[in-house]
């Protein structure tokens, strides 16, 4: 039987690993050389925490594995390349502690070199709106194709002829799309409203009683660590400019950078409705050149194919092995199409007589 602690060594020098190969991707990507140099540092530690590991399994007498990063790190890594490392960070850092939450991590005797993903979630928090949208892209082409093929099985289910089932899932297409567009496009806009008012109410509280100010800097500085004086000395010296003050409450308190304020509305109702719409076309496409049962069945065979490619960025986000994410997107989707097929055929037979 395998000793529990070589089981318990193996996943946390896997996790070790594949922190240090995302990080260099990173850092050979990033665009910004101070983000870069950081991604360098927080990759070195982790080569060296993954050192560690590999001298405790030599310790009990285990082999060493050799490294091999997961999909997942080469995914992210190219996902970086293409569209900055602010678009994947949010998403590297849930992965993170997701790592560290399932495989807990026993550091006795084995000292840390940089900071841990919470403290890294924090430092990069002022990019989470660019990381955002690649889960939003995600979810949206999700709701596309499951809601899409939903109305083409239902449309289908109810015999209702090809020409209707292409026009009802072309309008679904379209009427699903604008209606996410508009939900992305009102939320990004009422959570700016809702960080203005914030920061005014503090920029005001800081005008009126400035030594209140110092006092909750300091107090912030002070639960990082930092010695009572100074702490005090550090929140007097940025209290001297009272635009420095704010962006420091505003950080610490709201955790938003007052530059973004999370990002372009115009650009969160673009992307969710290309992104729906991407995902609504694999149930309706087939329907333009085929017909009858034969679209219907072409028609699950493209749903399939597009529920694969929804379920990598899936695996992405859960961490979840890749086979499981498409077992899960299959059954859901299969599911809600069988239902509405149910119901079409029932409605169907009902009206027509």
């Amino acid at each position: 039987m395998t000793d529990p602690r070589v089981r318990r060594y193996l996943k946390n020098l896997r996790v070790e690993r594949d922190n240090e190969a995302l990080y260099s991707r990173l850092a050979a990507v990033a665009s910004d050389p101070r983000l870069a140099r950081a991604y360098r540092r927080i990759a070195d530690g982790e080569r060296a925490n993954a050192s560690f590991w590999e001298s405790r399994l030599r310790n009990v007498g285990a082999e060493v594995p050799a490294p091999h990063p997961r999909t997942r790190v080469r995914v992210l890594g190219a996902l970086a390349k293409w569209f900055g490392t602010g678009f994947v960070m949010p998403t590297v850092v849930r992965l993170e502690h997701a790592d560290h939450l399932e495989t807990p991590v026993d550091r006795e005797g084995h000292r840390d070199h940089f900071v841990p993903a919470d403290k890294r979630a924090q430092a990069h928090r002022h990019r989470a709106a660019g990381g955002n949208t690649l889960r939003a892209s995600v979810l949206g082409a999700n709701d596309g194709l499951v809601s899409n093929v939903s109305l083409v099985m239902g449309m289908a289910g109810a015999a209702t002829g090809n020409h209707a089932v292409l026009l009802a899932g072309l309008a679904g297409l379209v009427a699903g799309a604008c209606s996410m567009a508009l939900g992305e496009w009102l939320s990004v806009n009422s959570s700016r409203e809702f960080y203005q008012a914030q920061i005014t109410e503090r920029a005001e509280r800081l005008a009126v009683a400035p030594e209140e100010g110092v006092r909750h800097i300091a107090g912030i500085y002070r639960e990082k660590g930092l010695e009572r004086a100074k702490a005090k000395h550090l929140a007097e010296h940025l209290a001297e400019t009272p635009r420095t003050a704010l962006d420091t409450v505003v950080r610490e308190d709201l955790g938003v950078d007052p530059s973004e304020l999370g990002g372009s509305a115009w650009s969160a109702a673009i992307s969710s409705f290309c992104f729906f719409a991407f995902g609504a076309i694999f149930p309706v496409a087939p329907y333009f050149f085929l017909g009858g049962q034969a679209a219907m069945f072409a028609s699950m065979g493209t749903t399939f194919l597009g529920l694969c490619l929804i379920a990598v960025g899936t695996s992405l986000f859960t961490g979840r092995n890749l086979a499981f994410s498409i077992a899960r997107q299959f059954a859901i989707t299969a599911v809600a199409a069988a239902i509405t097929f149910g119901v079409g055929h029932v409605l169907g037979t009902v009206i027509t007589g």
